[in-house]
């Protein structure tokens, strides 16, 4: 019997160990027949529930498997309780059967709350476990080392609110959204430095590694240069060549009526119920891949979850300037009328295809900031039991197969070289990054080559950068790669070359300088304006004349100005009085103008906001709700439908949605009953004590920004912390109703 028993304790086992190394999630009810494309491609499901949940950021490691950032704590219901449990976690999805799909997943770090970026980088995992940023190193898909690069990261604000992102640029630098920070590891030490705040959620690059981003209001935002080029004078504030926005087009074409936030606003819904513009997009990229067809290459993608579709952009790339435009006027990219299909980002695969980071989930909305009408919208559509789901999506054209995926973690550094050359974006990337990790120097030749190849200039970008990476750029290479007659390929190496100004290089650089500045290209004479700060740090005589030149040249375009000042930082006063000096100098007003702003910036101490240490501010309504939960819902419950004898209800409450000022009043002084809500009475027992001393003005600012937020169906006008002061005097002791009914809505001083 004992053996009996013991086989079939055995058998059970071996098949539950069979069943969850083979669990595959080909699963029949998932369908894409609710789901519209473009003409010429199909949706493939890569990965899928229950091997991810509530999927929300993504990455590919050098063998081409998935890592998936699963955010499985976001919103567990409609009141968010909940939220901080760790069960957030990173996870490896692997295809066995070489299917395309993913067919078993296992868990890398787990136990995080409310996760939401990762990168593979520098042979280990870059993370973000709010407010840390953190990374381990990978050894047998295990993790090793870990080290904590920053615990300010994400620190305050909302889910919606945090750094996110982290991309490797082209330039060896890791950039976050919604973030003034960049990062790198260089000689074992991880270095954070100052860079432009970037948008909301989700960051990509082009090809030459210009940055672009979005907001939730805003579909596409982008910097006209590379990054942090125009931000080097402290006190200069640029405001013409980065965080523009390149398309004033914000419209969407939903294939159905869904729930959104605030839809009862004027202009948000169309007289057919659907979504007009843009309210949550989110998770752009860039398409680099070799997959698509030639029309479609750098293309701009972006998620709009809240409309349950993908949009497209094709940008145009001027010599100063990008600009965008919708594909199409009455369609989008991916468009479909499964309210679960919530994309939230995008990425480029090794296989030249796109893949789409389905949260798949009904509640899309934080908690601070839900209103009643999306609360209930998603309860009639039952959307708030939406789940434990979770899905990647690949985008392929149909008539043209994926690529090979390389195993590039196998790849000899002279085949990682070769890569670089490759069509498609995430494979030049990611053996650019491997280069630099190995650190093999024997390569130097051969990228020394690429770097010089003028018919391809973005594989000699890469493989300067990669040089770069490797220490072993000298001031003549670069100088000559430099005068190279590709313009982009020009401008990296005029970056690069600010760290060799010392005195020996100022002749050398100054003919260069000159012989450029007469070619009269005009993206090189703007990373001319954008890089010779250094230099003239060195030589006044020498490059001041240069900028003045650039001017001259350009006297109605403000760009030009802007990275003239840039390159000033601390020569403002002597750059001024050269110009001033100069036989010409009605050619400088424009300048003139902008360096005497700069200048008064720098006398009251006025910096650029990035070089100012702060924290991330806390959203009010974030801070109210943080204060409801630990005060407030004890008595009136989580989801603000009061507690039977104990306090009324929040939603719908006149005493809410009315006087902001009447609302103040029974925080400050507190509440006793009867009272009657929407006409029906409420006895409870004991009174609401008075919280005047228990928070300061901006806290009960914030408390009733929260609650006229999220229990009534109108917009109240708000009360300041300033008017919260004011009323601290008007009245002492607990209130009753006919308190409330005798009090105005406007309370004036006696």
């Amino acid at each position: 019997m004992q053996v009996k028993v013991f086989f079939i304790l055995f058998f059970s086992m071996s098949v539950l160990l069979i069943s969850c190394h083979t669990n595959s999630n080909k699963n029949p009810f998932i369908s894409f027949d609710t789901y519209k494309v473009a003409d010429g491609f199909e949706l493939q499901l890569a990965a899928a529930e229950p091997l991810i949940e509530a999927p929300v950021a993504m990455d590919f490691d050098g063998e081409g498997r998935m890592w998936a950032v699963e955010m499985r704590g976001f919103m567990p219901n409609l009141s968010g309780i909940g939220d901080t449990i760790p069960n957030g976690r990173i996870s490896i999805l692997e295809d066995w059967d070489d299917d395309g799909v993913a067919d078993h997943s296992k868990v890398f770090v787990d136990s995080l709350v409310l996760p939401r970026a990762m990168s593979l980088v520098y042979g280990g995992l870059l993370y973000a476990a709010p407010p840390d940023l953190w990374f381990v190193e990978i050894n047998n898909d295990k993790p090793g080392k870990r080290i904590l690069v920053d615990s300010l990261y994400a620190v305050g604000g909302s889910p919606e609110a945090q750094p996110n992102g982290l991309m490797m640029g082209i330039d060896n630098w890791i950039y976050s959204a919604n973030s003034n920070f960049r990062y790198q590891l260089r000689d074992g030490k991880w270095i954070k430095e100052p860079t432009s705040f970037r948008g909301q959620f989700g960051i990509s690059q082009d090809n030459y590694g210009r940055l672009y981003y979005n907001y939730n209001s805003v579909q596409i935002a982008g910097d006209y240069v590379l990054p942090n080029t125009i931000i080097n004078n402290p006190y200069l504030k640029p405001k013409e060549a980065i965080n523009k926005v390149l398309s004033n087009d914000q419209s969407v074409y939903p294939l159905h009526p869904t729930t959104v936030n605030r839809g009862y606003e004027k202009g948000i819904l169309n007289k057919d119920s659907l979504l007009v513009a843009v309210t949550a997009s989110c998770g752009p990229v860039i398409y680099r891949g070799d997959q698509f067809p030639d029309d479609y290459h750098q293309n701009y993608f972006v998620c709009e979850p809240q409309a349950n579709l993908v949009k497209r952009d094709i940008l145009t790339f001027g010599a100063i300037q990008t600009t965008a435009k919708p594909a199409w006027n009455d369609k989008e990219f991916i468009a479909s009328t499964d309210e679960g299909f919530r994309p939230v980002n995008l990425n480029n695969g090794p296989d030249g295809a796109m893949y789409v980071v389905d949260m798949h989930r009904g509640i899309m909305e934080y908690g601070a900031f839900s209103t009643p009408y999306y609360n209930n919208g998603l309860t009639v559509k039952k959307l708030d039991t939406l789940l434990h789901k979770g899905r990647i999506l690949r985008v392929k054209y149909k008539d043209k197969k994926l690529d090979k995926v390389p195993d590039l973690n196998k790849a000899s550094e002279e085949a990682l070289v070769v890569l670089l050359k490759s069509k498609n974006g995430w494979v030049r990337d990611r053996a650019q990054q491997l280069l630099i990790f190995k650190q093999q120097k024997s390569v130097v030749p051969e990228l020394e080559k690429l770097a010089q190849d003028n018919s391809n200039p973005i594989t000699a970008i890469h493989a300067l950068h990669t040089l770069d990476g490797l220490n072993a750029l000298s001031f003549e290479f670069t100088k000559k790669i430099a005068a190279s007659q590709n313009p982009m390929l020009s401008a990296h190496a005029l970056l690069l070359l600010q760290k060799n100004n010392t005195k020996d290089n100022v002749k050398p650089m100054a003919a260069l300088a000159n012989d450029l500045l007469n070619r009269k290209d005009s993206i090189i004479d703007l990373y001319l304006a954008l890089s010779l700060g250094p230099w003239a740090e060195v030589s006044n005589e020498a490059f001041f004349p240069v900028l003045l030149k650039l001017s001259q040249t350009y006297p109605g375009t403000a760009i030009y100005h802007e990275a003239i000042i840039n390159s000033l930082r601390g020569l403002e006063e002597k750059f001024q009085v050269m110009a001033q000096s100069n036989n010409q100098k009605n050619a400088y007003k424009p300048l003139d103008s902008l360096l005497a702003v700069t200048i008064k910036n720098k006398q009251e101490g006025k910096m650029n906001s990035i070089f100012v240490t702060y924290t991330a501010p806390v959203d009010s309504r974030t801070n109210g709700l943080a204060i409801f939960r630990s005060t407030c819902a004890t008595c009136h419950g989580v989801d603000g439908e009061g507690i039977e004898n104990l306090a009324p209800p929040l939603t719908g409450s006149e005493y809410v949605a009315g006087s902001p000022e009447r609302l103040a009043m029974i925080i400050l002084n507190g509440l006793e009953g009867p009272v009657h809500v929407k006409g029906q009475l409420y006895n409870f027992n004991g009174s609401m004590p008075n919280f005047g001393n228990n928070f300061g003005d901006k806290d009960i600012s914030d408390i009733i920004e929260y609650l006229q937020n999220c229990f009534v169906s109108t917009p109240v006008k708000s009360i300041s912390a300033k008017e919260i002061n004011g009323l601290r005097n008007k009245k002492q002791g607990t209130l009753t109703e006919k308190d409330l009914l005798d009090m105005p809505d406007k309370i004036k001083d006696k």
